[in-house]
């Protein structure tokens, strides 16, 4: 299935109320952000609402910024995983993120033979529970100036600060930057980020 016809899958399950999503809160920094759920509101994200009374799959399908990250998760089986109770804290790369791979390695995860690895990257990318902005903060500021987040995929991203901004140290050593915060969904919180984080 090709990166197209999977998006395309995915907006008709969608207009078929196959599923729901959730919704992102928006924020220029991390000195901003909301102090937890009960001040979550409809933010925009990728010029579109997101809806705290949705679910993540729900919100994320309307994000401009996110259709690659879509159609990676719908390409990977994660949609009914990500729909369901949670609550998850997902860290989003945005269409420009990917774009910062290979040339061609999208196109190639999302091939049915490379599934699996797909999916290692994506659930890299989930931290089970709702961490907010607050939440993680409070854990680097515990831990030293670290803290260690084990992934859905069994390893480790490294949150620390830079200046005001959080940022995520793979297991390669990549870096992510957390440029919007707190997206809060009905089933947990995305964390939109500027660079794919990747597993050992």
């Amino acid at each position: 299935m090709t990166f197209n016809t999977t998006r395309l899958a995915l907006v008709a399950a969608l207009a078929a109320g196959a599923m729901t999503t959730a919704s992102c809160g928006s924020m220029d920094g991390m000195d901003s952000m909301s102090s937890g759920a009960e001040a979550q509101g409809t933010v925009m994200v990728g010029g579109a609402a997101m809806y705290p009374t949705k679910n993540i799959v729900e919100n994320a399908v309307n994000s401009r910024d996110h259709t690659t990250l879509v159609a990676a998760v719908t390409a990977a089986g994660l949609v009914p995983t990500l729909s369901g109770p949670g609550p998850f804290t997902v860290f989003a790369p945005t269409n420009a993120a990917f774009a910062k791979l290979p040339a061609g390695t999208v196109d190639t995860l999302v091939q049915p033979a490379n599934r699996a690895t797909l999916t290692k990257i994506l659930t890299y990318h989930v931290v089970p529970g709702r961490v907010s902005a607050a939440d993680l903060m409070a854990q680097i500021r515990a831990g030293g100036g670290q803290a260690r987040l084990t992934t859905v995929e069994g390893g480790t991203l490294t949150a620390s600060m830079r200046g005001s901004s959080v940022i995520l140290t793979d297991e390669k050593g990549g870096v992510a930057t957390v440029t919007q915060a707190d997206v809060f969904q009905s089933n947990g919180v995305i964390h939109v980020t500027d660079t794919v984080s990747i597993p050992n």
